[in-house]
């Protein structure tokens, strides 16, 4: 599984939050388990590889970090959609930024530029061009206007995402 990949599966359980009551932990729980991959992996090739342990955790920190931060990075987002109330973003674009902004602020090993790269990247797949680039707007002013300094000049992580896929079926159950 690649760390785009796995960012993705971050954005996708982000939105998921976004709908219910459950806590990061209570999603991640029944999320990230060999049955649930098996079973949308069966539609959704993302999921047709379960993660490995790294993979998982890089996962779960984005997750967590989303939930603990969420009225944080919000307010990131509102303060940077110059004309639009919050309810009126779509909410996939919502999880795709929260994502990308938890990242920018609190991974050491993930570049602003790539950061913001892969968030328009994964909602290129969802959304409209219209709001990719309000997407890529939100983002850079947060990161000009914030003087985010860049933190690293490489994924030092990515070896972790080059590992031996593990199929659903065969895969360890997470750690709790």
């Amino acid at each position: 599984m690649t760390r785009t990949n796995a960012r993705e599966i971050a954005v996708h359980l982000t939105f998921e939050l976004s709908f219910t009551n459950q806590t990061a932990d209570e999603l991640l729980d029944t999320a990230l388990t060999r049955a649930t991959f098996a079973l949308i992996g069966e539609e959704e090739p993302l999921y047709a590889e379960y993660p490995n342990a790294k993979q998982r955790e890089y996962i779960s920190e984005l997750v967590r970090g989303v939930y603990l931060h969420c009225p944080e990075l919000d307010d990131y987002i509102s303060r940077y959609a110059i004309g639009w109330t919050f309810s009126r973003i779509p909410r996939v674009a919502v999880a795709v930024m929260r994502v990308a902004m938890y990242e920018i602020l609190y991974m050491q090993d993930v570049p602003n530029a790539a950061a913001i790269n892969e968030a328009l990247e994964i909602a290129k797949g969802y959304e409209t061009p219209e709001v990719v680039s309000f997407i890529n707007g939100i983002l850079g002013s947060f990161v000009r206007k914030e003087s985010i300094p860049e933190r690293a000049s490489a994924f030092q992580a990515e070896d972790i995402f080059d590992a031996e896929p593990v199929a659903a079926e065969d895969a360890e159950a997470p750690q709790a």
